[in-house]
């Protein structure tokens, strides 16, 4: 612990001088699972990018104790030692446990434990005033919430205590077909409702509007005789979605039934970390390359989540898509569905139930979701993950196209009183945005730990398309490099250059350069 209290009295030493002038600043954790462009500058960053170590498992308690940008997968491994598991896993291993508490980050365990958020017992922040705090569901519950789903404009969390269970070797993954969405989603409902424990982990994949696979998988520590696991993180490996689609067609030709498979429990996991769920295909159709087993073997090295966050990064091409999850209330998820297919027609879906409530009545109630701990106003949700392209109208530049059609989605799930995950791309105004949430109450709580100079969530989310353009029309080299992004195939060739490259895709100067 002493080489972690040292570094923590280094980060409040930093926040302490900027607290002095009120500088606001944003927070370096040496990588990212959002999409957007990153504002972050060397001369308005507070570096944390070395709190990366697992400090302590404890198998009695079944807890670890973790600083903010230990991975997933590392997080696993270590917990895995002791036959434990995280009650909520990520997706990408490259995930971080703070990224996750401070994100409102969810998997298909979440139906049970709720967001991420929902299974840390404590943390330990440093205020935006310098002074470490430490903040549980218990004790300062205020600072613990508001903190939770905030994107670090409470302050800075530099130590979380995650809730661990029992872990098994296997997940027995069951799927089954339906040619109606509305069934799947009364089936996805009926599976993770009040009382239904049979199953520890439970999602779905949309492939059209008439065919939906749901897979639902408990955890087993033996598999039946002569059945062999089925294995999804080698390169040899099929892509999960893509064994999804076999089993799909195999279900279609024999409604009613059911298929299973043994799946080792990391290998389910991180399920989706090859090819980033399916858009990883986007890429290949991008370069115009086959998509078939050949090219994915040899492709693979590419095709992990924590490479492909680089190119994003890098080739800005996320800027002409659709990368989005929202949430939505169950009653009105097909309709949500139809309209979908109706307006952009983009298969697969993700579909993932999400326990959103909080426990702890009136203690809970605070932060960006303080709703969710309100019963009356509550409930759950049906995440869909919503991502492709973005198809363009002859006298309508790309980016503006884009942009109308994520606008058309938030306010669409805002009719429907879903949520819209902030991870992504946002284009809210500011009027609309904090229509979603109680400002009030969190300005309130950010100016009792005298974080109101730092920048809001609204602020640190929201993607400013005019001010983007206007930076880029400053600058002689700034206007030449946006051009040629828009020259087909060089911010994807730029993309997968910086990848073989290496350097630094986080942090710029002030001239908007990326810094190695």
């Amino acid at each position: 612990m002493e080489a972690h209290e040292a570094a923590v009295d280094k980060i409040a030493s930093r926040v302490r001088q900027l607290h002095e002038t009120k500088t606001p600043f944003r927070v370096y954790h040496g990588a990212t699972n959002s999409t957007r462009r990153s504002q972050r500058q060397r001369n308005n960053t507070v570096d944390t990018s070395f709190l990366h170590r697992v400090l302590h498992v404890d198998p009695v308690r079944k807890t670890a104790l973790v600083e903010p940008n230990v991975p997933m997968d590392c997080l696993l491994a270590a917990s895995l030692k002791h036959n434990l598991v995280p009650l909520v896993v990520m997706e990408f291993p490259g995930i971080t446990v703070g990224g996750g508490f401070s994100g409102t980050s969810g998997e298909s365990s979440s139906f049970r434990y709720g967001a991420f958020d929902a299974t840390i017992n404590t943390i330990e922040i440093v205020l935006a005033t310098g002074e470490v705090a430490r903040a549980s569901k218990t004790e300062q519950p205020d600072l613990f919430w508001g903190a939770a789903s905030a994107f670090g404009t409470m302050g800075i969390v530099t130590l979380l205590e995650v809730q661990l269970h029992q872990a098994a070797a296997y997940v027995e993954l069951e799927y089954r077909h339906f040619d109606n969405f509305a069934k799947a989603v009364d089936a996805l409902r009926a599976e993770t409702g009040e009382g239904a424990t049979q199953h520890h982990y439970v999602d779905g994949i949309a492939f059209s509007l008439d065919s939906t696979v749901i897979c639902t998988g408990r955890l087993v520590d033996s598999l039946p005789d002569g059945t062999a696991p089925t294995r999804l993180l080698r390169a040899r490996d099929p892509w999960f979605y893509v064994h999804a689609q076999a089993v799909e067609k195999k279900l279609k030709k024999t409604p009613g039934t059911t298929i299973t498979d043994f799946i080792p429990l990391t290998d389910y996991l991180f399920r989706y970390d090859r090819g980033a769920f399916w858009t990883g295909r986007y890429a290949y159709r991008y370069f115009l390359t086959p998509f078939n087993r050949l090219t994915r073997f040899l492709l693979d090295p590419f095709m992990h989540t924590r490479v492909m966050y680089r190119a994003l990064h890098h080739s800005r091409l996320a800027d002409f898509h659709i990368v989005q999850d929202v949430g939505i209330p169950y009653a009105h998820a097909a309709d949500f569905a139809v309209w979908l297919h109706d307006q952009f027609h983009i298969y697969p879906l993700w579909l993932c139930p999400l326990r959103v409530r909080r426990d702890g009545g009136p203690d809970a109630a605070h932060g960006l979701h303080a709703a969710f701990a309100d019963p009356s106003s509550a409930a759950d949700l049906l995440n869909f993950g919503i991502w492709g392209g973005s198809p363009t109208r002859r006298r309508t530049p790309p980016r503006r196209e884009c942009v109308r059609r994520n606008r058309v989605l938030e306010q669409k799930v805002g009719e429907y009183g879903g949520k819209k995950w902030l991870y992504a791309h946002a284009y809210y105004t500011e009027d609309e945005f904090w229509a979603q949430y109680d400002r009030a109450g969190y300005d309130e709580l950010r100016g009792r730990y005298g974080a109101g100079y730092l920048p809001s969530v609204f602020d640190k989310v929201r993607v400013d398309v005019d001010a983007e353009e206007a930076a880029e029309r400053a600058s002689w080299g700034a206007r030449v490099r946006a051009r040629a992004r828009r020259v087909w195939p060089v911010a994807g060739l730029y993309g997968v250059f910086k990848v073989v490259v290496g350097g630094n895709y986080l942090m710029r100067d002030k001239g908007g350069k990326n810094k190695g």
